[in-house]
């Protein structure tokens, strides 16, 4: 069923997605496409018929698999009426944990996920399918020529990225894209640390960095969604909670050298200007340097903390690469090398 009041549900501009060559790559098999929703009425029917064309342009075997999270309105009849396979929550548990529901229950190991509200363009799954033939994780980059984000977000999202960027030691183009696609056992072996909440999208992508994975990036457009968005402004503060979680659970270096060195190069600053603060008081007496108080409890107090936020780091990133030496990973799909011979 869909609500009138909601507006039209198409809104992507038409364009002609590439055409991908899939059977280049016949490891990749079927494909799960899972979408959690949570009071998408409006767009959930437009949105599974534009995927179920698109997959069956390509001629792959796929299932389409809808994870209703307790919605209020008629969005899980709706799924149901195009014929999608469905899963109900009884209650609202969150984006991040129908996303897990979604993974754990797909018949196919390579998945794809995605919105429903109509603001990821369904034409460009294959495209990410075929980019899974060199990598772990395909994501679709909202970097395209038509990106419809509210400008409300935009600052919010840039300082997101600069911090994921410093902490993962790379450019990440979008952390926290909705579309993707990846082998479900390189996910399923995070989903203890995985949020249960928005911030799934944004974990995964830091885990796998961190961990050596390999993900590519897909430019595409993102248009304006059909409804009412589910993210507030308070999902701010759990984002960068969580960014900086992460960067001391896997890469505490990168978050404790930095604040080390800032608050060292503190401490000197207050040892100069406690050292010239002290020769006009004592004209003449420089041996007195070395036996009365010229350092302020200040300056001492924030080069002591420096050196215990080093220390920290340094002892937390040993137990990481311990504890990882005992913790096997699921291996990289993703070559490492490629080789071309020379014909003779």
């Amino acid at each position: 069923m869909v609500n009138e009041r909601a507006g039209p549900t198409t809104l992507q501009p038409p364009h002609e997605a590439p055409r991908v060559d899939l059977a280049a790559n016949p490891t990749l098999g079927p494909v799960t496409v899972v979408l959690p929703t949570y009071n998408e009425e409006a767009g959930i029917g437009p949105q599974i018929e534009a995927i179920r064309q698109t997959l069956e342009q390509h001629g792959l075997e796929y299932e389409i698999l809808v994870v209703d999270d307790g919605s209020e309105d008629e969005t899980a009849r709706a799924a149901a009426g195009v014929g999608a396979r469905l899963l109900s929550n009884l209650e609202n548990r969150g984006y991040g944990a129908s996303l897990k529901t979604g993974i754990q229950a797909a018949t196919y190991p390579t998945i794809v996920i995605t919105d429903a509200d109509g603001t990821y363009p369904s034409d460009q799954i294959p495209v990410l399918l075929a980019q899974l033939q060199t990598a772990d994780m395909a994501v679709g980059s909202r970097t395209g020529k038509y990106v419809k984000i509210p400008l409300i977000r935009r600052p919010a999202k840039w300082m997101l990225g600069w911090l994921a960027n410093r902490i993962a030691g790379r450019r990440i183009p979008d952390l926290n894209s909705g579309l993707r696609a990846f082998r479900r056992d390189v996910v399923q072996q995070y989903f203890a640390i995985l949020s249960d909440r928005f911030s799934f999208t944004t974990t995964v992508t830091l885990a796998l960095l961190a961990d050596g994975y390999r993900i590519t990036y897909h430019p595409i457009d993102y248009y304006a969604r059909v409804g009412k968005s589910k993210i507030k402004p308070g999902d701010f503060m759990e984002f960068l909670i969580l960014v900086l979680r992460l960067a001391i659970l896997f890469q505490p270096l990168r978050v404790f050298v930095p604040l080390a060195a800032v608050v060292g190069s503190l401490g000197i600053l207050k040892v100069v200007l406690d050292i010239m603060a002290f020769f006009p008081r004592h004209l003449g007496a420089h041996w007195s340097l070395w036996y009365n108080a010229v350092l302020s409890t200040s300056a001492l107090l924030l080069l002591l903390v420096a050196f215990q936020l080093l220390l920290i780091g340094m002892v937390a990133d040993a137990v990481i690469r311990k504890i990882s030496q005992h913790a096997p990973r699921v291996p990289s799909h993703a070559p490492v090398l490629s080789e071309q011979t020379r014909g003779h």
